[in-house]
């Protein structure tokens, strides 16, 4: 019998195995433990001379508009560059470095924020556990943050959990020995004002970079969680309402417990002695500053800004967001002069504030004296790691940053900004703020340009 050649393949007796490439194989020593050195008082402050020589270069535009910039050094307050620090500027999300301080310094960074569910009203003839229908009513305290599942407790965003509401919720209704028809409600009230600034553009409402406020809503005013762009919900408060309703008749049906169709609105306030059917608790307003940062969330700002407010005693509206953020930053010792403040999340192009304004608060947070502040130090995103910077410090002129630059982005169509702060080669820590303005949408340049500039600074000996 003929065999035609190369049908029969290789030789397998022949085969060598390849051989395993030294990275997969296990380490017979320790590796030398590498990184930055701890800070040191006693390390060489940069010699503004020598700074200025090496971000002149790279601090450019590409196309039109104009890059101002400050560095400082975070234990003395020392300017070491100043390009413009003092204009004003529009800051886009960098805003959120001030909602940050308003909401660890105004609500505290242990605070959390309580979603109930309250006895309303009962129906028919009797009250009580012989009445045939009774009203429950859903009241926001504040967490946009919610779940539709059971509390995650090791989560920020989902924490409270509106299955675990609902299930609290259809345990006491049965305890008190009711199992007729309920009804839900929402209790929105504790926001007022209107829902939407009118410093937003609708094109940006439309796009979903925010939706209308209310006290509650599920996954921060999104569909779902693992989407965050796109539409949001235009009722989050009857979203949240509407899911509560579903999973209260899916805990309370083996009770006989029946949930009328649709979710309305309470009008009026819940009675001072309703009783509390069920209560979850948000995540840490620590913990909500960080994802806020990491993840420049603008529902999320303008919720923690309301809620500042709310902590100073003012109504939950925009105003005295805007207010409690102004104040906050007055009573820190930020100079506030000059300052705009149309919103707190800086989505709106009428904000103005300046990078030395920027660079301040950062060194409020790093090194100043209300260490509440220090809370917000794990929410600045890590270059090529985390949050908004995650994707950015990964070619060759800033590669060398990442890891090493911790900043707030800030994004808009002509505006671009990076706040934040770095540790150098000589272990002295430098708090910056780069701020672009005017610049050409879409240009390639303006991004690399300022992560190149925070990439200097992380290289600096500069003496």
């Amino acid at each position: 019998m003929l065999i035609a050649q190369g049908l029969t393949g290789p030789d397998q007796s022949a085969e060598v195995p390849a051989p395993i490439p030294t990275w997969q194989l296990v380490p017979d020593r320790l590796s030398v433990p590498q990184g930055i050195g701890p800070l040191s008082n006693t390390a060489p402050v940069p010699v503004p001379a020598e700074v200025a020589a090496r971000l002149g270069p790279v601090l450019k535009t590409d196309g039109g508009g104009t890059f101002t910039g400050i560095v400082q050094d975070a234990a003395t307050g020392t300017v070491l560059f100043d390009r413009g620090g003092a204009a004003n500027r529009i800051p886009a999300s960098n805003m959120k470095l001030l909602t940050a301080v308003a909401a660890l310094r105004g609500i505290g960074p242990e605070t959390r924020f309580s979603t109930k569910a309250v006895a309303g009203p009962a129906f028919g003839a009797k009250a009580g556990p012989a009445a045939k229908s009774r009203a429950v009513v859903l009241v926001g305290g504040g967490d946009v943050l919610l779940g539709a599942g059971e509390s995650a407790e090791g989560k920020v965003l989902g924490h409270a959990g509106l299955a675990t509401l609902a299930k609290l919720t259809a345990e006491s209704l049965r305890r008190d020995g009711f199992a007729g028809s309920v009804e839900v409600l929402v209790d929105d009230s504790l926001f007022t004002g209107p829902s939407l600034s009118p410093a937003w553009s609708p094109d940006d409402v439309a796009a979903g970079e925010v939706a209308p406020l209310f006290p509650l809503a599920l996954n921060s005013a999104r569909f779902d969680p693992a989407v965050v762009t796109g539409s949001r919900p235009q009722d989050s408060a009857i979203a949240a309402g509407e899911a509560f309703a579903a999973e209260l008749k899916a805990a309370g049906a083996a009770a006989g417990l029946k949930v009328a169709p649709g979710v309305g609105r309470l009008e009026g306030k819940p009675a001072a002695d309703a009783a509390v059917l069920g209560e979850v608790e948000s995540a840490t307003v620590s913990q909500q500053v960080d994802l806020m940062l990491q993840t420049s969330d603008n529902y999320l700002a303008e919720t923690l800004g309301r809620m500042a407010a709310v902590a100073a005693g003012q109504p939950a509206s925009s105003e005295a967001a805007k207010a409690a953020v102004l104040k906050q930053l007055a009573d820190l010792g930020i100079p506030t002069g000059g300052m705009a403040v149309a919103d707190v999340s800086g989505l709106a192009l009428d904000n103005q504030v300046s990078a030395r304004q920027f660079a301040e608060v950062v060194r409020a947070i790093t090194s100043g004296r209300d260490t509440r502040l220090r809370a917000a130090l794990a929410g600045f995103p890590v270059a090529g790691l985390t949050g908004t910077l995650g994707d950015r410090y990964i070619d060759e002129s800033s590669a060398e940053g990442a890891g090493l630059v911790r900043a707030k982005t800030g994004t808009l169509n002509t505006v671009i900004a990076l706040s934040g702060y770095v540790v150098d080669a000589d272990g002295r820590l430098l708090v910056f703020s780069f701020i672009g303005n005017g610049l050409t949408p879409g240009a390639d340049g303006n991004k690399p340009a300022l992560d190149a500039s925070a990439t200097v600074l992380a290289a600096c000996g500069c003496r």
